[in-house]
């Protein structure tokens, strides 16, 4: 006489299977909406904001807000102030220094590993990316107005920094990086609204380190790397808007 054994599946997987399958926690949509926030200037730096109301401004419950708030303030994103309320992350000359330092870290190691690990019909398409937003800057500025020009370049402009960053394959470093991203997006914001013509020497600066990462030369792709990210970082400094804290 055969008998039939049940498999019953170890706890640790089914546990694991839970969590696969829960979605994100109203704690991390909060995040999320503020993150959002930032990147279309609906939260400027230094503004005060209640808790209430970013109720109103992230659509989420008072209690998601609240368990938020610690992840904001150890980014260094908000802070409490007493019988104030929040208040964003003021731009001044140490957030600007700061922060540009942490992109430099970051983003020196993750080219040079880009240049060896990105492959050759990708980086075509980055190229063609950038090219079509330099044809698009240069007939906005013959009069041929482009609404969507701006957002399509910061997407593309973020975009080639943030997957270089990513194909690290290090989660700690790319959480540091987004956040450190936000404060450059407020450094951003405090500055005079980002022109046409602003736009064009920054995908030029793109399209030269990334022609040193078509000919997989790390060390030229990180020195121009480092020279677009000082230009950028004076563009900043040279802002009337930026003052010593």
């Amino acid at each position: 006489m055969s008998t039939t054994k049940s498999v019953r599946k170890p706890a640790a997987v089914s546990a694991l299977a839970l969590v696969r399958a829960e979605p994100s926690s109203q704690r991390a949509r909060a995040y999320q909406g503020f993150t959002q926030q930032i990147l279309c200037g609906s939260i400027r730096p230094g503004q005060f904001v209640s808790q209430r109301e970013l109720m109103t401004l992230l659509d989420m419950p008072l209690g998601a807000v609240r368990e938020m708030i610690p992840r904001l303030e150890a980014g260094g994103l908000v802070k409490t102030v007493p019988q104030r309320g929040l208040q964003i992350a003021h731009v001044d000359l140490k957030l600007v220094r700061n922060a540009f330092q942490v992109r430099s870290l970051i983003e020196r190691e993750a080219v040079r590993h880009f240049a060896t690990s990105v492959n050759a019909a990708e980086l075509e398409t980055i190229t063609a990316s950038h090219q079509d937003i330099l044809q698009r800057a240069s007939a906005n500025l013959a009069d041929k107005p482009d609404p969507r020009l701006l957002d399509d370049a910061q997407a593309v402009d973020w975009g080639l920094h943030d997957r270089m960053v990513d194909a690290l394959g290090n989660e700690i470093i790319s959480e540091i990086y987004r956040v450190n991203s936000l404060r450059v997006r407020l450094i951003k914001l405090e500055q005079s609204v980002i022109t046409p013509a602003r736009l064009i020497p920054a995908m030029q600066e793109h399209l030269r380190f990334i022609a040193a990462l078509q000919q997989r030369d790390a060390a030229l792709a990180a020195q121009l790397l480092e020279a677009h990210l000082d230009s950028a970082r004076n563009r900043v400094l040279t802002a009337d808007s930026i003052h010593s804290p």
